[in-house]
């Protein structure tokens, strides 16, 4: 059996042994069949006896909740028949009710694309009229009427619904007769874009509202910590939730590689995930190579090409893929990928999900990706169709990759990772208000049961403004220009930076992003290529690339200030008080450093305008005595406290789902509003997203885990494993690390910053 002796030959090796900081073996699981308390329609019955299909336990549990009227939460795992499991009832209605229509929504062209092809399957195997069609910007202008008169299942995205409901009047016929609304890989709708996905999801459900139409809500969605209440804050609605998985599966050989064992590694990550690529094919496993960027996914390729044809054997074999390839190039892999003629293929998280690539023996994953929901969805790319298959999580030197290597228990422990969308953003909340009132007018008291918070305030606001008008119909826009242009769905601010290279817009971004990322000189990561800033015109907002193959990376640093606004809430711990509340940040970067791996090689300073937002932060206030404690024993307060800032933020994201550049912080010894050392974290958004609320919620977790983080890592002084930031604008000076695990001890101390030993003032 070649993945068990590929584990075995790995715990053989001298040095790959050492490597292997843990080995799980997930068993296999038969599959669980169920029976719908009522037959199916014959097309759809003769449908699933053509194919050999048996309904499997979750996925009759999904219909039968829809048949009973209850909106859909799926959270079964990759490649369970999540898809079947909510097109079979959406069929149904569209067999029993002939004017039914659904609405499919999808965060990616791709997977709008694949999912397709098993609509119109489905369609074409039971003779049941959906007309399904993609209906987005790629859409030509002279199908589009056609689709909005005819089809019945039409596959989306929210940047499309944003722009088609001002003129919901054109898809009356379809918006009167919305069944379903399907949002698939929901819980990539958090932070800043889940916001503004609550807010168009309101605006449709008061769209089909409006034509009389009530449909149920379907969300397919990776493993979270919270899905009821996710789903409850996207859509406003209750959810039957259905995450036991009836889908048989081969058994899983997960691998924790840590090429840093030691605190050290003399050789690079990447060449280590070659290695083990290379000990995969020598196994005659077929192997996909997820890395951090396209770069990294054409090196491997090619290092693999000249280490095999060293060998004697065929570099073939071994090719890349990544998102910058012709549509039909890309084709002509996943169709040599699934004959079986690819045995290894490089890729970034282009091939994640969504595109049909077959079942795979093996899986490497270059790096934690960011949240353990990518992870397991990467992971689950191998041993589709019950086949045995093997993952490997090649660890770096960042503070949760170690984590993980050192807590394999918490890494393959129950989901943690909570999905935010806040609801609360005055800046989302009036954006979408204006929307709401383009669309149709607002009538307060009709309109209330729909909208989560108050609704008077910002209409006066807005009013005051001259955006809005009140009439005897309701509330109407009266803004210049359309409200739906002026509203982002991946930002807050109404300031858009546009980067182009040679005349081609790669991207836009807000102010912060860009100051932060695209300033002049910055080395810009995009789509996995990079490129070098050559202008940024902060009075047109344009930002000039060009294309540039460089060995080094840029870091902008900055100074920060913060003040407190006003403070929300106050839990009092043992020589310390954390507090929640609005404060007003400005940050002011300074230079930035030229990197070439982890050397210095330059610095140039930077000539920036400040910026100054209002956001939401949590903060811890040391008392004299603890302070006077972390003195007292030789250590440095100031790196003590700026230690402790780096290694909450770090592990903040495993609990609260986002980049840890999502949030930013301040730490001094003495800080004017708390008279006393202090520690802020706050929400890197304008207005705030609802991270520090989560994270303030879930502190005694996160002090426990940052505790374990720093005081476990081997290093003696602080390394990137712990207390380095990469983002760090100071520098990463100064930092204690004996000091800032003093410190994590005392709030973790027996849950010391958990809800039920504090008192709420």
């Amino acid at each position: 059996m070649p993945i068990p002796d590929l584990i075995a030959s790995l715990g053989k090796d001298p040095k790959q042994s050492l490597r292997v900081a843990h080995v799980r073996v997930i068993q296999a699981q038969e599959a669980s069949y169920g029976i719908p308390g009522r037959p199916l329609p014959a097309p759809l019955d003769r449908y699933l006896t053509g194919k050999g299909i048996r309904l499997y336990t979750h996925q009759v549990e999904a219909l039968e909740a829809l048949r009973s009227g209850e909106n859909l939460i799926i959270t079964t795992p990759t490649a369970s028949g999540k898809t079947l499991a909510f097109n079979l009832p959406i069929f149904e209605a569209l067999h029993d009710r002939p004017m039914a229509t659904a609405l499919y929504l999808y965060p990616t062209k791709a997977l709008a694309n694949d999912q397709l092809k098993a609509i119109r399957d489905l369609e074409e195997g039971t003779g049941i009229a959906a007309q399904g069609a993609i209906y987005d910007g790629d859409t030509p202008s002279s199908r589009r009427p056609l689709i909005r008169e005819r089809s019945r299942v039409i596959l989306s995205n929210p940047y499309e619904l944003h722009q088609v409901l001002p003129w919901h009047h054109r898809w009356e016929r379809f918006f009167r007769n919305l069944n379903y609304v399907i949002i698939d890989e929901a819980h990539r709708y958090r932070g800043v874009f889940g916001s503004h996905m609550a807010y168009l999801i309101r605006r449709l459900r008061r769209i089909a509202r409006h034509y009389g139409a009530e449909p149920q809500f379907i969300l397919s969605t990776a493993t979270i910590a919270n899905p009821l209440e996710f789903g409850r804050n996207l859509t406003g609605h209750d959810y039957h939730h259905v995450s036991q998985d009836g889908s048989p599966r081969g058994s899983k050989h997960f691998v924790l590689y840590n090429p840093f064992y030691n605190g050290v590694n003399g050789r690079s990550v990447h060449r280590e995930t070659e290695d083990l690529l290379l000990a995969c094919l020598t196994h005659g496993l077929q192997t996909l190579c997820f890395t951090v960027s396209r770069r990294m996914a054409e090196l491997i390729a090619l290092w693999a090409h000249e280490d095999l044809a060293r060998k004697g054997r065929d570099p073939a074999q071994v090719t890349a893929y990544r998102a910058g390839y012709l549509p039909e190039e890309r084709r002509a892999i996943e169709d040599r990928l699934k004959s079986g003629l690819i045995k290894g293929l490089t890729s970034t998280n282009a091939l994640e999900v969504g595109i049909d690539i077959g079942g795979l023996d093996a899986v490497l994953i270059s790096g934690f990706p960011g949240t353990i929901i990518s992870t397991w969805q990467q992971a689950g790319r191998a041993g589709r169709r019950g086949k045995d298959s093997a993952a490997f999580l090649v660890a770096f030197q960042d503070l949760l990759d170690q984590y993980f290597m050192r807590h394999p228990e918490t890494f393959f422990g129950s989901p943690h990772e909570h999905a935010i969308v806040d609801l609360a953003n005055p800046y989302i909340v009036s954006g979408h208000l204006l929307c709401a009132a383009s669309e149709l007018p607002v009538q307060p008291e009709r309109d209330r049961p729909l909208w989560p918070g108050e609704l008077e305030a910002p209409i006066r606001s807005l009013s005051d403004a001259h955006l809005l008008r009140t009439t005897p119909h309701g509330v109407v826009y009266c803004g210049r220009g359309r409200a739906a242009e002026a509203v982002k769905l991946d930002s807050i601010s109404s300031e858009t930076f546009r980067m182009t290279c040679n005349g081609t817009l790669l991207e836009t971004m807000d102010r912060a992003q860009a100051f932060r990322e695209a300033h002049e000189g910055a080395v810009v990561l995009h789509r996995g290529e990079t490129y070098l800033v050559k202008e940024m015109d902060l009075d047109t907002r344009r930002i000039r690339v060009e294309r540039a193959d460089v060995d080094y990376y840029t870091d902008a640093l900055k100074a920060v200030d913060l003040r407190v606004v006003r403070e929300i809430s106050r839990r009092e711990g043992n020589g310390f008080t954390l507090s929640l509340g609005d404060v007003e940040v400005t940050e002011q970067f300074t230079g930035y450093r030229i990197m070439k791996y982890d050397s210095l090689i330059g610095f140039e300073p930077l000539n920036l305008p400040p910026l100054k937002f209002g956001t939401r932060a949590f903060w811890f206030t040391l008392s004299p005595d603890l302070a006077y404690a972390i003195t007292a024993a030789g250590f440095d307060l100031a790196g003590t406290l700026h230690g402790a800032e780096h290694a909450i933020i770090g592990v903040a994201p495993f609990h609260v789902l986002c980049d840890r550049r999502d949030l930013g912080g301040v730490s001094t010894p003495s800080h004017p509003d708390t008279e006393g050392p202090a520690i802020f974290v706050y929400d890197g958004y304008e207005g705030g997203i609802g991270l520090a609320e989560k994270a303030f919620e879930l502190m005694d977790r996160i002090a426990s885990m940052a505790h374990e983080a720093v005081h476990d890592c081997r290093c003696e002084a602080g390394c990137p494993a712990c207390i380095y930031s990469p983002k760090c604008g100071n520098d990463n000076t100064p930092l204690d690390k004996g000091g800032t695990v003093y410190l994590l001890a005392a709030l973790a101390q027996s849950g010391g910053v958990g809800v039920s030993n504090m008192k709420e003032k």
